[in-house]
């Protein structure tokens, strides 16, 4: 399938419209799709995404500026014919491969009405499926009404284009463009935008490549262990509260940073003691373990960044530590504000002040569990978390809704 997206400007120009058109063309690429943006303004931001550039198309465009004045006066002048069938030439070029035309806001805002026009024509021609992703709406917006007026082309805005799928960004807008149509609200998809995970937490290339390799995005909760593979680190009770917590939680994960302890030969019966313990409880996919995942067969040792890395994205900090001379990850944890759950031991309650939520590091692992589950059902930071994850990465629109609409949109065809 060829797309093509459409606006009035593409990457690198900065605004919401061309964020989004940024993620949706590099992901779509990423999932096998051909596309091509054709914008006013802009330039190439992928090797693989085609950039047509058309300067017509443009808002700011000296020849879209002056037919606007005249069109804000209630005039339509022969320049806007002019530049209408100037703008169906240019685009009819780049649209004759394509099977869909997916145009940001074009269709109702008044920044480039000839455009709007132009993309009407080219529309009841068939030349390929239209899909109108509507972000703003001219014709209910107080700021922009005093430029429209009754009739043709002011009217292209507020009335249905046969044949054309509405996309709408949120519920609201969703009931405001179906009013604004006169068209049922089961005929407007919601497609909202979305968040990139790695570029807001600044996630270096290696952390990526775990959260990648071990779906991490996916995990509900991701709890982190900051330790080395010592028996003091008690890390066995924490594989006995994951596995009672899989009982709430089936898509739990715990990563545990650190390699085996370098100065005791036991550390490594102790590992393999606990790998066989993951196996018995069957938590092999939620329990894992960092310094495994080396390239070519090596041992991984983070870097410190990839561990800050960490702190940022899970969840909440499990330390069942035995003993400790302070508890640098407590000091952690509280610069990314996390939960923690911890040992109540003295350095403990020296280093977290109070503020942990402490247990028995002899004690009951199923009771820990209990209270983790407990305290995350009500924690609505923790809910609007797993909501993003889940329902807002542009990853999880991507796969949930964009795909299902473009697939759904030729199969009707």
């Amino acid at each position: 399938m060829h797309i093509s997206i459409l606006h009035y400007a593409a990457p690198p120009i900065v605004g919401g419209v061309e964020s989004t058109i940024y993620h949706h063309s590099r992901l779509l690429v990423e999932a096998g799709y051909s596309v091509a943006v054709i914008a006013g303004r802009g330039e190439s931001f992928n090797k693989d995404i085609p950039f047509h550039l058309i300067p017509e198309i443009d808002s700011r465009h000296p020849d879209v500026i002056e037919v606007g004045h005249a069109l804000a006066r209630g005039e339509v002048p022969n320049e806007f014919i002019t530049l209408r069938e100037k703008l169906i030439n240019a685009l009819s070029c780049h649209l004759e491969n394509s099977d869909v035309l997916i145009v940001h806001n074009v269709v109702t805002l008044h920044k480039n009405l000839a455009l709007t026009a132009a993309l009407k024509l080219l529309s009841e021609l068939k030349m390929t499926d239209f899909i109108a992703w509507c972000h703003d709406f001219a014709w209910q917006d107080s700021l922009y009404t005093p430029d429209l007026h009754a009739g043709y082309p002011w009217d292209l805005l507020r009335s249905p284009w046969s044949g054309v799928r509405y996309v709408a960004v949120s519920n609201d807008r969703k009931h405001k463009l179906a009013k604004l149509l006169g068209i049922p609200n089961t005929e407007i998809t919601i497609v909202p935008p979305g968040v990139d995970v790695y570029q807001f937490l600044n996630l270096s290339p290696l952390t990526q490549l775990i959260v990648n390799r071990l779906n991490l995005l996916d995990a509900d909760p991701l709890i982190l262990l900051p330790a080395r593979l010592t028996r003091r680190k008690n890390i066995e009770f924490a594989i006995q509260v994951i596995a009672s917590l899989k009982q709430y939680y089936p898509q739990v994960a715990l990563v545990i940073t650190g390699p085996p302890g370098p100065h005791n030969p036991k550390n490594i019966a102790y590992l393999e003691s606990l790998r066989a313990l993951r196996k018995e409880l069957k938590v092999e996919t939620n329990i894992h373990f960092l310094y495994e995942f080396g390239d070519n067969g090596q041992t991984l040792n983070l870097p410190d960044d990839a561990i800050a890395d960490l702190y940022r994205l899970s969840d909440l900090l499990l330390f069942p530590s035995q003993r400790e001379g302070f508890g640098i990850p407590i000091l952690e944890a509280g610069l990314a504000r996390m939960p923690i759950f911890a040992s109540d031991i003295p350095t403990v309650h020296e280093s977290s002040g109070g503020s942990a939520n402490l247990f028995d590091p002899d004690g009951d692992p199923k009771e820990v569990a209990a209270n983790i589950h407990s305290y995350l059902e009500s924690d609505r930071t923790y809910r609007l978390r797993k909501q993003v994850m889940g329902q807002f990465t542009w990853k999880s629109i991507l796969n949930n809704r964009i795909i299902p609409l473009l697939e759904d949109e030729v199969k009707s065809k």
